[in-house]
């Protein structure tokens, strides 16, 4: 059985991913997991694909172990593994509670790493890793510092294990979007710390773009000139430099 696996596919970039996958490669099931089994069920009336609804929360260990007991009674080939989890809170750091950064830690790293674990025995030669990453991630990101920090270990993960996995004929890419309008910034914003969103992607150019890029060959996937300009940027100019036209910018 060829089946895809898409986390974080009741809203936002997972949705579209398993939308533009559906179209592109023939499966015989696509796997969709995320907390709230009423979104993931409702995919079925998008794709002609059969959707398998799986709701587990990634943050928690127990979860990827269930995900794996069903890979072990199943035994699949995963031709495509997305991992678009996760969650975001703008914010200085000292206002923020514990709780909260615990869990985009949890949920925006370390699942990727366990599902990612979890996931490699099941991949074959052919098969495509997407890893939900950020522009967040090629710089620090003051007032976003935990987000941000979580989609650097994210970009460094991908780019090095890609490497590894290349004598098994495995592709992995980092998928590393600016701002897109999701329901991701419902969470994120709750106050006017972050003021400054100098262009919106939709999540239907990011992941088309992503799709391209795999087929390229690529490691990193960026859409849009302006982004790709500013990763360049942060290349050349000093950290400090960077930080300080980003503060400037959220008027900080």
């Amino acid at each position: 059985m060829k089946i895809a696996v898409i986390t974080g596919a009741s809203s936002g970039m997972g949705r579209e991913f398993v939308l533009q996958l559906c179209k592109q490669k023939k499966f015989d099931e696509v796997w969709v997991i995320a907390r709230r089994t009423d979104r993931l069920e409702s995919l079925q009336d998008e794709v002609d694909t059969k959707v398998r609804p799986i709701s587990l929360d990634l943050t928690k260990e127990e979860s990827i172990r269930a995900y794996q007991i069903l890979l072990e009674h199943e035994k699949p080939v995963v031709d495509v593994l997305v991992n678009a989890s996760g969650v975001g809170r703008f914010g200085a750091f000292c206002d923020m509670d514990l709780e909260t950064m615990y869990r985009m830690i949890d949920l925006n790293s370390k699942a990727y790493v366990g599902m990612t674990y979890a996931t490699l025995p099941y991949l074959q030669k052919g098969s495509e890793v997407y890893q939900l990453d950020s522009l967040s991630s090629f710089q620090p990101v003051p007032y976003i510092c935990v987000y941000g920090a979580t989609k650097a270990f994210v970009l460094s993960f991908s780019r090095a294990l890609n490497v590894e996995l290349k004598k098994r004929g495995v592709r992995m890419m980092a998928v590393c979007p600016g701002w897109v309008k999701t329901e991701f910034f419902d969470h994120a914003v709750t106050d006017n710390t972050i003021c400054y969103y100098n262009k919106f992607f939709t999540p239907q150019e990011v992941i088309a773009r992503a799709l391209r890029d795999m087929k390229k060959g690529k490691d990193v996937s960026i859409c849009g000139f302006s982004v790709r300009a500013q990763v360049f940027l942060t290349k050349l100019l000093p950290h400090r430099l960077i930080m300080k036209i980003w503060c400037k910018q959220q008027k900080k």
